[in-house]
């Protein structure tokens, strides 16, 4: 959080024409100590909530804002100096965009870190925002304007994992437009070992399977199944930017993956049809 922090007092955007919104969800470290030295810096706004998950969390803090836009991203992230001026330079052209900006894992020798973005990377590209139905932002570098964000109600807090493309998904079928801003950085530091890797392939996995059925339920058509060739050149990617070993680990690491998501996505599935027989009945 402190990184964070840091980074947000280093924004070459004039601190007078933003506020920062912390919102603590019950993570068991008290916050105060580590905010208290920005809040001379920063306009800064800290709130409590209990456990509610990172989707009620973002809602909570939109609702204590004051300004046109919002701007999102998390407490494991740091930005670069030039984050906001970009998302604000395209905000300002395009006012009911919703824009996403390039994230970069910070973590350059966790070799699970760095095939988590390389997955994200791929991701971003294949699906081209401006373009595809699909198409979303991740909610640790993601902007649009307050005003729209409010009347669609925000992030589904239903959703753990996939609230980030259940709102994209909204916005676009509403007619809005997404802009990707690659200038827009923003560094990640998610450490990763093989079993938190495992685990949290396969919870995208399960919040995909959600993310679906919250569409249906909504009326939203959701992407559909992406050719095989999607697949393989995922699988393979890691050898294609780096013929070597470290390529190989990568291209290793994404096949394990995609394995732990479609079970996340099967168990997810199942548990799913289980629960509306046993209801039906």
């Amino acid at each position: 959080m402190a990184k964070l922090l840091e980074a947000l007092d280093q924004q070459t955007f004039p601190k007078d024409r933003f506020q920062v919104i912390v919102v603590d969800d019950g993570g068991g470290i008290l916050l105060d100590t580590i905010v208290a030295p920005f809040r001379r810096a920063l306009n800064l706004t800290l709130i409590y909530q209990e456990n509610k998950g990172p989707a009620s969390a973002r809602n909570n803090g939109a609702s204590f804002s004051k300004g046109t836009f919002l701007a999102f991203t998390d407490d494991d992230c740091r930005p670069a100096p030039g984050w906001l001026k970009a998302l604000a330079d395209v905000l300002k052209q395009s006012p009911l965009s919703l824009c996403g900006g390039r994230t970069l894992n910070a973590l350059v020798n966790n070799h699970f870190s760095q095939a988590t973005q390389n997955l994200a990377d791929y991701v971003y590209q294949a699906y081209k925002p401006a373009q595809n139905v699909g198409a979303f932002f991740l909610a640790n570098n993601l902007a649009l304007p307050r005003k729209e964000f409010l009347k669609m109600g925000g992030f589904d807090p239903s959703l753990r994992f996939g609230e980030d493309r259940e709102l994209c998904r909204r916005w676009i079928w509403r007619h809005n437009a997404l802009f990707f801003i690659p200038n827009a950085l923003v560094y990640h530091s998610h450490p990763l070992r093989l079993a938190s890797f495992l685990r949290l392939h396969f919870s995208y996995g399960t919040g995909t399977a959600q993310y679906n059925k919250r569409c249906a339920q909504k009326g939203l058509k959701p992407a559909a199944l992406s050719q095989p060739s999607y697949y393989l050149k995922l699988l393979f990617s890691g050898l294609t930017e780096k013929k070597n070993a470290h390529g190989l680990l990568i291209s290793v690491l994404l096949l394990l993956s995609q394995m732990c998501y479609t079970a996340g996505y099967a168990w997810e599935t199942i548990r799913n049809r289980i629960t509306e027989r046993l209801k039906s009945k």
